[in-house]
């Protein structure tokens, strides 16, 4: 930037002075003709005494009927004739530039080759612009110095970001730094901080869900040992069904895990698009029908009317099946759950009621978290089912509410507070 300012200003500069040199040389021929217009005549042997060859300008004097009364020197290719006022003339190959003047006895006329005025302004434009080819290197040496002493803090940051790994994620140093680094060491401790915490939940997901598993698997070893084992086939029946519930129970805490870590807040976002919440309802409850008619339970439904919610399909699909799957769960058997889909001021909301023991309200916060229990009842849970709901609502701008339900069971409530575009 500085070499093409310092081009920019070079070029300027020269102009200018070749035109301020060009308008002074001008000025003197103007003044020394008029200087003249009250001079004598001047004889041979004065003229011979005051010619010099190293005079640029030439003085030519003339009477009015033409005759050469005066000139500074003899030359052969001095102009013949006088143009009044400023004119370029060419003789011989040669430009002179002239300035002549009338009086009431002559013509007075200064001449100056035009190839000299050029030089002579050349090398006076060159003088002038020496001075900022000079600096330019000087000013660019500074700028260069000054550019590596402000970004120093940066690049010392920036090293100690590159020396980091996963493992390492405490704040950077924010002393000693300009104020126009801190605000980016700032967001960049705030990310680090949010990393971290994201790693720590994940680490403690892994953790939980190991620990689970491990649970379920061994019952299957040990149920599959019993298989083995079975005297008569009335103890083969018993163990090839305890079998299999075990199996759909581990299956159930994939499926959960799975459907948990696609909710998670560090997970692909979703792609959002118009859905018509009843009719997802609708399907999702299909799909939990066998396990409720198995368990002597029945769903009553209220999703006549379209409510248009925006959200991903998949996910909202885990939140109603989970919120469904719970109701029956914790329900006595053979008791009834009421889902009901509806807009309540313009916000879609569904809301489900159960008949189950319900949630204390001092235990309504921590059931949202993973792999929680409450120790009351007798069904086995993985904890997983309100951790799902809570984190697809969250992605999904909703709000789940837990409060009791009228027919002494637990009631859940999804607000969409966010209405479709």
């Amino acid at each position: 930037m500085l070499t093409l300012i310092a081009l920019v200003m070079g070029g300027v500069t020269y102009r200018n002075v070749l035109a301020e040199t060009e308008a002074l040389f001008d000025y003197q021929l103007r003044q020394m003709a008029l200087s003249l217009r009250d001079q004598g005549e001047i004889n041979a042997s004065q003229a011979d005494a005051l010619a010099n060859d190293q005079l640029d300008f030439v003085v030519q004097i003339w009477t009015l009927d033409g005759r050469s009364i005066y000139a500074t020197r003899p030359h052969e290719d001095l102009p013949a004739r006088a143009l009044l006022g400023l004119a370029d003339v060419h003789v011989k190959g040669q430009i002179w530039r002239t300035y002549s003047v009338a009086t009431p006895g002559r013509v007075i006329q200064v001449a100056q080759p035009l190839a000299t005025r050029k030089r002579l302004a050349a090398e006076a434009a060159l003088r002038s612009v020496v001075p900022l080819l000079v600096l330019v290197p000087l000013l660019a040496a500074l700028a260069w110095w000054l550019s590596a002493m402000a970004l120093s803090p940066l690049n010392r940051v920036a090293a100690e970001v590159t020396a980091r790994d996963h493992k390492l994620l405490q704040p950077l140093a924010e002393q000693g730094l300009p104020h126009e680094v801190s605000p980016l060491v700032n967001a960049l401790n705030g990310l680090l901080q949010r990393l971290g915490q994201t790693l720590d939940t994940q680490r403690a997901f892994l953790s939980d869900a190991a620990h689970e598993l491990r649970s379920p698997l061994t019952a299957l070893k040990l149920q599959l040992e019993s298989l083995r084992r079975a005297p008569d086939d009335s103890a083969r029946t018993h163990a090839i069904a305890t079998l299999a519930d075990g199996i759909d129970r581990a299956a159930r805490i994939v499926e959960q895990l799975l459907a948990l870590a696609r909710s998670e807040p560090g997970a692909q976002p979703p792609a959002m698009e118009p859905i018509d919440l009843s009719e997802l309802v609708r399907q999702a409850v299909a799909d939990t029908v066998p396990y409720a008619l198995s368990r002597g339970s029945r769903f009553e439904l209220q999703a006549d009317e379209p409510i248009i919610v925006r959200g991903e399909r998949q996910g909202l699909t885990a939140l109603v099946r989970n919120l469904a799957d719970n109701a029956v769960r914790y329900s006595p058997p053979g008791s009834q759950v009421a889902l009901r889909v509806f807009s309540e001021t313009g916000v879609p909301t569904l809301q489900v009621d159960d008949a189950g023991p319900g949630i204390p309200p001092r235990e309504r916060e921590r059931v949202f978290d993973r792999f929680y229990r409450r120790a009351a009842g007798g069904e086995e849970g993985t904890g997983l089912g309100l951790a799902i709901v809570k984190s697809v609502a969250e992605r999904h701008g909703a709000r789940v509410v837990l409060a009791d339900s009228p027919g002494g069971g637990l009631r859940v409530k999804v607000s969409f507070s966010t209405p479709p575009a």
